[in-house]
Parts: C-alpha cells; structure tokens; sequence
C-alpha cells in the first residue's frame, strides 16, 4: 500500500479549482477538517484530491492507495471492524467482495440518493450504483475494456491492429516472428486474468443473445452449456499461438505495463484506464484503444464497457460531512473531468464539457452505437463466482484445470447464489 504525503496543488490543478465557480462540491471556502480516503486507483485520485483540497482551504485529504486484490480484502476486514476509512473505492453491481450490492446490504455504505447528482445517473449507471432503489455509489466515470496498443511499437513492427479473429491470430504470429509479442499479459495479480475472456465474451456470448444475463437468472441458460467455452478456447488459442510474452502467471499488472508502455510488446489487453498509466511511463508515447476481435465479421464485434469503480461513503464515517463534500465534487464537472483525463475515462453524466481523447474514439463509438455489454460479473448475483473465476483462470494457465472444470465450478456459484 501507498500512502499519499501532503503536496501542493500543481498549477493547473489550481487553476481547475479556481475556475470551478459555484459547484456542488462546496467551491471555496470550505473549513477545516480531515478527511480518510482509500482508493484502487492510482494515477488519477491524487490530482482530484488535490484540486479538493484547493476548493476547500484547511482541509486535509489523507489518502492511501492499493492493488485491486489487497484493497478488496483489506476493505471488508476494516469495514467489520469499524476502522475503515471516510470515503472508499466502490465497485458497481454485485461482483466483487467490494461491489455495491455486497457493502450495501450489511450496512456499510451511506445512502447518497439525497445528493444532487444521484438522479441524474443515466438508466444503465443507476442500474449498478443502487440496491433497492437507494443510489450508494458516486460512480464518475465509464470503462471499456480492448486491445490498448503502444502506436510507436506497432510502427516499428510495421503492423496494425486486427479487426477480425483469424486476423488477430496471424497479427499474433507476426508479431511474435518480429520478436515482439503482441500483448503484455499481467496475471500474476489474479484480476487481470479476466480483462481477455471478458474482452472476448461480449461477442461470441452477447453478440448472439444480449438476453443472456435475463436466462442466466431464470435458471434457463449456464456458462457450461453457452458460448464462453468459445471465448474460453479463444483465450486459449491466443496464448498457444503467441500472442502474450513468457510467463504470463510471473507477470504482475505492474509489469505488464513497463512492457507495453516501453514498446517491450506491441500493447496489453486492459481497460481504457491503463492508458494513463502508460503514458506515466513513456510521456512520448502514443497509446490508442481497439476493440479485441472475436468473430471474422467486424460489424458483430461487440465491447465490454461500463461503469468503472466510483466512490462510497461509510456508514459510519467520522466526518460525514466531509466524505459527502468529496463524492459531490466528485461527481461535479470539475471532478468528472479531471478523472477523465487524468484516467482516460469518459464521464458518466453529460453536460460536462469534456472534450474526448483521441485514444479513447473507438470506444466512445461503440457507447454511442450501442455496441456494449456491461462487465460481466456486475450482473452476477453473488461475489463468489467472479472470484471462482478468476482463480479458476489461473490453475488453466498453469495446467492445473481445465475450462469445462472452470465453468462447471462457476455454474455451481451462481446456482448457490440464484
């Protein structure tokens, strides 16, 4: 874990918060006081907290940080033990042991509906950040994950992405034959062992039936028995014909991005907000999001996109009103707008001003088309099966499962949890 240490406002950053006018977030003015925050993302909420605490003179933002895994166990052991802090990292729907659903219902999280933005979510984003008609998460911005490619390493390889699934494979073996893999794959952290199957699923499984999640509550469909044993033997196929470096199971997330980001490999397979991050490591570098190819038929080529992580408010936070101050500032314009290009996001309420980054058209195309499905595991009735999951993928990779044992296990999860 990482801890923030007090820094000042950089300039810009200053400005932002000049400019912000009368906002939600309180403008200046605001009084002293100390706020705890912990948060999965890292990149992006030092600069938000910053331009906070810029609009709020006298008050002190004291923020760790922390890999999604390590956060996800830490937060429920804080949480029950009544030492968690003000405000915290949200996940949307029902997936993880960190989602809204799994803090909500013990009483956890604070009930945000009566803040000015909680009815201006859009349909699709209020879906997730509610249980039981209360909105509980501050969600700011919207995800895809795709193919994120390194552009200075594509032009050296005198290659360009794939648009289609035999093309992908031959873009895999000629990248491999010029000594640079064509994806950086970090599973070593076992939550990135979904971002490819995700990645794949929203075509062969959506792209035939968007009514699959409905089957799947209704006891009428199975993972076993659909089409992710095709995205699953995808997976496999990509890895058999090169497309990931050695070693994925001793590649941490982290390293997989020095790879990508140094042109080690031609790109990652991630979510849109690693793009920050490897501009981070490489600021010359030019990193453009494609959506990952499942079928020989682009036009079908569905993306997973959604609402990334937001924030929560504790129940029992021992300043209330400063945790509820943070989520309405970020939530605001402001707010939403420096995540954005801070994390290469796209804000989820509209009217914001924010002008899209170039790396992110494709995906922003595929949202306004309607070419998305959400993250899977967001519409899963319990935690269990993503974690299943994800381990599951892991044993795969190391010869120690099989996919129809992976999804005979995850069938019996959901069951349980139905």
């Amino acid at each position: 874990m990482k801890t923030r240490l007090p820094v000042a406002a950089l300039a810009a950053v200053a400005l932002l918060a000049a400019c912000s006018g009368g906002t939600n977030s309180g403008g200046s003015g605001g009084s002293s006081g100390t706020l705890t925050v912990a948060s999965v993302d890292q990149g992006s909420v030092e600069a938000v907290v910053a331009a906070f605490e810029t609009a709020n003179p006298g008050v002190d933002v004291r923020l760790t940080t922390s890999g999604a895994d390590q956060y996800q166990q830490q937060i429920r052991t804080q949480l029950s033990s009544g030492t968690a802090p003000d405000v915290m990292s949200v996940w949307p729907g029902d997936g993880n042991p960190a989602a809204t659903h799994v803090l909500a219902r013990p009483g956890y999280l604070r009930d945000l509906s009566d803040r000015p933005w909680a009815a201006k979510l859009p349909a699709a984003i209020k879906a997730v950040a509610q249980d039981d008609g209360k909105t509980y998460t501050a969600i700011f911005g919207q995800n895809g994950i795709g193919a994120i490619y390194n552009q200075q390493a594509l032009d050296k390889a005198g290659l360009t992405p794939p648009d289609t699934w035999s093309g992908l494979l031959a873009f895999c073996r000629a990248a491999k034959e010029k000594g640079t893999p064509a994806f950086a794959l970090g599973i070593q952290d076992n939550w990135v062992t979904q971002l490819v199957l995700y990645a794949l699923v929203a075509t062969t499984v959506y792209g035939p039936d968007r009514d699959f999640d409905r089957k799947m509550r209704a006891g009428d469909a199975t993972f076993a028995a659909s089409p992710w044993t095709t995205a699953l033997d995808k997976y496999l196929a990509m890895e058999k014909e090169g497309c990931f470096q050695k070693n994925p199971l001793g590649t941490s997330y982290e390293a997989s991005q020095q790879l990508a980001a140094t042109g080690r490999t031609l790109g990652l397979v991630q979510g849109n907000w690693v793009i920050a991050l490897l501009k981070g490591k490489n600021p010359e570098g030019t990193f453009t999001f494609k959506a990952l190819p499942a079928t020989d038929t682009p036009a079908q080529t569905l993306v997973p996109a959604a609402a990334g992580a937001g924030y929560g408010v504790n129940a029992k936070a021992k300043n209330e009103r400063l945790a509820l101050k943070f989520v309405d500032f970020v939530m605001s314009p402001e707010g939403m707008n420096l995540f954005a290009s801070k994390q290469g996001s796209l804000p989820t309420l509209p009217g914001t001003g924010h002008r899209t980054d170039p790396a992110l058209t494709d995906l922003a195309a595929y949202i306004t088309t309607g070419r998305t499905v959400p993250f899977m595991d967001q519409l899963w009735p319990d935690a269990k099966v993503q974690q299943t999951m994800l381990s599951g993928l892991q044993e795969i990779f190391s010869d120690r499962s099989t996919p129809a044992q992976l999804l005979k296990e995850m069938d019996a999860d959901y069951r349980a949890a139905r």
